[in-house]
This record gives structure tokens, C-alpha cells and sequence, in this order.
């Protein structure tokens, strides 16, 4: 007798809401996602994170202290705080503007060279990544409570 097995399709969205404590921050959301996956019960799909910031981003590195560091200071020697931005400049700026804004655009710069989203394949209930590999939100104008949208898409089912 051959065994049936039932699949469903499953679409669902979450919002991870992390809160940052520096300026520069590398936060690993590997886990959430993980945990986000095991509770839809998602057996086959994708998971597509997206941050919903112009200052931030999301990035697959390792999650070690020396390479995290080193990245923060290569993102400060690329596009230094202290240097001068037009998108700083008040008196210039004339676009989505706000009262009291922060002096941001090496923030703006520094996401520009990284990745606003990343989309991770998914088997067996498992995220699929490299034995190194995790998933960070990168803070680039913090401190700030910020939101990630995470979108799972799949099959559940035994």
C-alpha cells in the first residue's frame, strides 16, 4: 500500500522588530527566522527578510567578533561620519525632509553598498546555510527600534 503524504501550500508575513544600541550594529536574526520557520511548520520554501530602513541593511557573513569589527571600520573608512554630505545640508536638502533630522548620509551611503533584503532557501524545516553562515540586520544609524518584514513561502505538511 502506498503512503499518502498532504501538502499545503503555506503564505505568510512577520515582522521582526529589533532594538539597536549603537550607531554600527551587526544583529544576528539566524535564530528568529529558524524559530519563525519551525512555528508555520514550513517544510520546503523561502524566506525573504527585508529591512524596511534606507539606514540599514541585511546581510549573510559569519558571526565572528574580529570580522564583524573589521567590517565596521572598513564601512567607516568608505563613507566616514565626519565627512561632508549634500543630503546633510538643510539648506540644499529639498526632498523628504524632516524637522530635527539626524545628520545621516554617511548612514544612507554606507546601506547603499550593502543589501536592503535577502531571500534564504529552506528544506526539510531548516534554513539552508553554510556552516558559517548567518543572517544579520546591520544597524547603520542607531540607536533606533527598527523593523524587519519577513515573508515565508512553501510547502507544510508531514
Amino acid at each position: 500500500m502506498a503512503e499518502t503524504i498532504s501538502q499545503q501550500s503555506i503564505v505568510s508575513h512577520s515582522t521582526l522588530r529589533v532594538g539597536t544600541h549603537t550607531a554600527t550594529q551587526f544583529i544576528d536574526v539566524t535564530d528568529e527566522l529558524q524559530a519563525l520557520v519551525a512555528r508555520a511548520g514550513l517544510r520546503v520554501g523561502i524566506v525573504n527578510l527585508q529591512s524596511l530602513h534606507t539606514t540599514a541593511a541585511v546581510v549573510l557573513n559569519e558571526h565572528e567578533p574580529l570580522l564583524l569589527a573589521d567590517l565596521s571600520r572598513l564601512l567607516d573608512r568608505v563613507a566616514p561620519q565626519d565627512d561632508e554630505y549634500q543630503h546633510d545640508d538643510a539648506s540644499r536638502r529639498t526632498v523628504n525632509c524632516v524637522p530635527g533630522e539626524r545628520a545621516n548620509g554617511h548612514s544612507h551611503c554606507r546601506a547603499l553598498l550593502l543589501t536592503s533584503g535577502i531571500c534564504l532557501n529552506v528544506l526539510e524545516g531548516r534554513l539552508q546555510l553554510g556552516r558559517w553562515q548567518r543572517v544579520f540586520f546591520v544597524e547603520l544609524d542607531g540607536p533606533r527600534p527598527r523593523e524587519l518584514s519577513v515573508v515565508l513561502l512553501g510547502e507544510i505538511g508531514q
